[in-house]
């Protein structure tokens, strides 16, 4: 089942295309890489597959909702985690769910049983009650984590979300990516990390607006003749005439 389709995506900001004809599919519960270099056009394609930017041209559907039309809809069957992990510091983990849950529109049953279901499993009994702005980055990302998939979408999108962190952090974060995948849920993740990138089940990488590759980790190091994905990713970006988004 596709649960993101794009076709000749384009966005324009006057003459200059900052995301430029791109088309590709993701399949349900698949974990899929979104890599490029700042100015390479991935946060301006986000946004449009978030619904919080109309496209100048092309089609696509996120969750099975048009871009154009939907919005409204993607907006409430995706998640979304960013680098600065969008939590309330003032807030304790507990309060941070229950009120993302109460955004989310779930009931409060369903709050307080998933609560107790994300506190258990993330093992987070002792920062519970805690405030968010006492918390260590690597639980502030494992709580966010938890945020943006609270009310079980269909679709996450990850921007940027293992920066800052230490190794043992970033394991931990992509052993959650897999677990939720396993429950069906499909995760869109943009990393500067290549290893990182060896993680995803397919990939794209875009340059100048435009995606110069897709596949598997394994298939493009065939393709580029490559040892890793850095490799790949410096044969493809060395030719970039951007230099910022």
């Amino acid at each position: 089942m596709k649960v993101i389709e794009a076709k000749n995506l384009t966005k324009k900001f006057g003459s200059f295309k900052a995301v430029d004809s791109i088309s590709f599919e993701v399949e349900q519960g698949e974990i899929f890489g979104f890599l490029g270099a700042n100015g390479a056009g991935k946060t301006t394609a986000m946004r449009m597959l978030c619904g919080l930017l109309s496209p100048t041209s092309g089609e696509g559907s996120v969750a099975g909702y048009d871009i154009y039309k939907e919005a409204d809809n993607i907006k409430k069957n995706i998640g979304y985690m960013s680098q600065k992990f969008s939590l309330y510091e003032d807030l304790t983990t507990r309060e941070n769910l229950r009120l993302f849950g109460g955004i989310y529109g779930m009931s409060d049953k369903e709050i307080k049983n998933k609560t107790e279901v994300v506190v258990n499993d993330l093992n987070l009994k002792t920062e519970q009650n805690a405030l968010v702005s006492s918390l260590p980055l690597g639980i502030k990302q494992k709580v966010s984590f938890a945020v943006s998939t609270f009310h079980s979408p269909k679709i996450v999108f990850l921007d940027e979300p293992t920066g800052g962190v230490d190794p043992m952090a970033r394991r931990t974060f992509w052993e959650m990516i897999y677990k939720a995948s396993d429950e069906g849920i499909t995760s869109f993740v943009t990393t500067h990390y290549m290893d990182e990138s060896e993680y995803c089940n397919r990939l794209s990488i875009m340059v100048d607006g435009q995606i110069r590759a897709l596949g598997s980790p394994s298939g493009l190091k065939t393709e580029f003749k490559a040892e890793s994905m850095d490799e790949v990713f410096q044969a493809l970006a060395r030719d970039t005439k951007r230099n910022g988004e």
